[in-house]
């Protein structure tokens, strides 16, 4: 494979110095050369900025911030108060339309964007030499994940970088277990270790209500991601689905088969639903707790979902994200969420009336394909694979412009069609990016005629 372009290494270096440059890279033009003085220019970052810039945040400054806190006014509605989950402060209430990120307002299907915003799943993590060396002083994945300062740092890794239009907190999807009386551990070789399965009645009844304690690293984290960001990314928070949370904990972590937990919806499916509706509340919860500590927009995970036949998945996994789905519309009415499930193709139709705002797609579907099964009523996510970015970057070039056609002018985020790979070249994530800054839908749909669309019956 081709080494990255000099453009590629140029466009990266100058990133690096201004992480919000535009760099215009369809076409860049093969005579043009930096400006002379160009890190001047850009080295006079705000004291906020060059406090994102370091190694790390330091206990002392994340106990200041939280501490000198505003008083608080929540984004959800105002009887949430009466839960005692954490406000929001006032200064991370939302704000009018016109000035919220372009992915909150894409995931809403507005009118009149200039363009698709972009993130990307698992845009913090292996692929980055900074987060390599971080790994390497802090080698537990929970304590990454747990650790204030370090879901901070490791969060706003790729958003110095690369400049995304969405920033995703660093965690994972079964941070929460603990606060409802299922311990994990992780190990090396098998990933997520749960000692003692659900598998009963009886185990199902020790489970808790979710404790926020436990989590306040999560809260604390967003508050400061939110400020750091300031407005020029969106801030995302994540959950997985009562049904894929439900795999580690009956199965006692990672699986091929999904024997245990797919024997129990015949074998104890009273317990299976007990289990699946304490998860849907505890995850209801958890989403109202991250948005109350400034997250804009929420994801679900359903990762194991697509593992299931599409009537089994009717049954056994749609109802719980409906019932969490329900309850976030009446208690954060303005916060979008998006519902992305691993090999979704069967399921499309089967996901538009759960009531999320956005569905990803994985990159198994075609983007026309699916726009055509869901309407353009609702808002898609997605779906390059992946593995273009081991491609050449005209390649990758090529690729977006496809996606972000096939998916129209409105209510398109893009997107990986999975989370980004392992050894995936900084250099392709860059221009990932930086193609996406450069494109304008007057352009890509210059005297095109958008056709209204329904969902497929």
């Amino acid at each position: 494979m081709p080494g990255p372009s000099p453009l590629a290494h140029e466009a990266t270096r100058a990133r690096r110095r201004n992480p919000h440059q535009q760099l215009l890279l369809l076409h860049p033009n093969p005579n043009s050369r930096p400006q002379a003085g160009l890190d001047k220019q850009n080295s006079h970052l705000s004291p906020r900025r060059e406090v994102a810039a370091t190694a790390m945040i330091s206990a002392t400054a994340t106990a200041a911030f939280l501490a000198a806190a505003p008083a608080s006014s929540s984004s959800c509605t105002t009887h949430r108060r009466r839960s005692g989950l954490p406000a929001i402060s006032a200064s991370l209430a939302t704000a009018s339309s016109t000035e919220e990120p372009l992915l909150v307002r894409a995931a809403r299907g507005e009118d009149g964007l200039p363009r698709p915003p972009a993130w990307m799943m698992r845009q913090a993590g292996r692929y980055m030499a900074e987060y390599q060396a971080l790994a390497k002083r802090h080698p537990s994945f929970r304590e990454r994940s747990e650790t204030t300062e370090l879901i901070v740092e490791i969060t706003l890794q790729p958003w110095r970088a690369f400049a995304p239009d969405g920033v995703i907190l660093f965690s994972d999807i079964l941070t929460p277990l603990p606060a409802i009386g299922v311990p994990f551990d992780i190990s090396d070789s098998k990933g997520p270790v749960i000692q003692s399965p659900v598998r009963s009645e009886e185990q199902v009844r020790e489970l808790t209500p979710i404790d926020f304690e436990k989590l306040r690293f999560v809260g604390e984290s967003l508050k400061i991601l939110r400020t750091e960001i300031d407005g020029q990314a969106a801030l995302l928070g994540f959950v997985g689905a009562p049904w894929t949370i439900a795999t580690y904990v009956v199965e006692g972590g990672m699986t091929n088969t999904y024997t245990n937990i797919k024997s129990m919806c015949h074998t104890a499916p009273n317990v299976l639903r007990g289990l699946l509706s304490h998860l849907a509340d505890a995850i209801s919860e958890y989403i109202i707790y991250q948005v109350n500590s400034g997250a804009q927009c929420i994801q679900i995970f359903d990762s194991w979902g697509g593992q299931l036949p599409p009537h089994v998945w009717e049954q056994w996994s749609k109802p719980y994200i409906k019932q969490i789905v329900n309850k976030i519309k009446i208690e954060c009415p303005n916060v979008p969420l998006v519902l992305y499930i691993n090999g979704n193709g069967g399921l499309l139709e089967r996901m538009t009336d759960t009531g999320v705002d956005v569905i990803g797609l994985d990159w198994t579907v075609d983007m026309a394909d699916g726009r055509r099964r869901l309407g353009n009523k609702i808002s898609v996510q997605g779906n390059v694979d992946p593995a273009f970015l081991f491609s050449p970057l005209p390649v990758l070039t090529d690729e977006i412009h496809r996606v972000v056609k096939s998916a129209g002018p409105k209510g398109h985020i893009l997107n990986l069609g999975h989370g980004v790979l392992v050894k995936t070249p900084e250099e392709a994530v860059a221009h990932f990016f930086d193609v996406t800054r450069s494109l304008r839908y007057d352009t890509l749909f210059q005297g095109c005629v958008t056709e209204v669309l329904e969902p497929v019956a």
